[in-house]
C-alpha cells in the first residue's frame, strides 16, 4: 500500500512532527510506503507533489485543524484521524487505513 499523509496541529510545533515520525516508523514496520507532508509553524514542509498524490492508494490526514491546500486531494480515497490516535498507536491507525474504513 502506498500512502501519502498530512500532519498538522494547532500550534504546528511538536505534535505535527512527532506524528510524522510515528507514521514513518509504523509504515516501515508494516512494510507500507508512506510520504508525509507536515504543515507546521515553519509552513508546509516535505510538500506532496501531484505525482506523489496520483500514485497514492490513500491520503491520510492526521490533523486536529483544517489542512491547507486540501483541494489537491480531490478524487483520492481519504481518511482523517486525530493526532492523538497517531501518537497513541500509529500501527493501528495505518492498519485501519489500509482497509479504507471511514474515520
Amino acid at each position: 500500500m502506498n500512502i501519502v499523509a498530512v500532519t498538522a496541529c494547532p500550534t504546528g510545533i511538536a505534535h505535527t512532527y512527532m506524528a510524522a515520525d510515528a507514521l514513518r516508523k509504523a509504515a516501515n514496520a508494516l512494510n507500507m510506503k508512506i510520504k508525509v507532508e507536515t504543515q507546521g509553524a515553519m509552513g508546509i514542509e516535505n510538500i506532496l507533489t501531484a505525482h506523489d498524490i496520483a500514485r497514492a492508494d490513500l491520503v491520510l490526514f492526521a490533523s486536529d485543524i483544517e489542512v491547507e491546500q486540501k483541494e489537491r486531494f480531490l478524487g483520492c480515497p481519504q481518511r482523517g484521524v486525530s493526532l492523538e490516535a497517531v501518537l497513541l498507536d500509529p500501527i493501528a491507525v495505518l492498519q485501519a487505513a489500509g482497509g479504507h474504513a471511514p474515520a
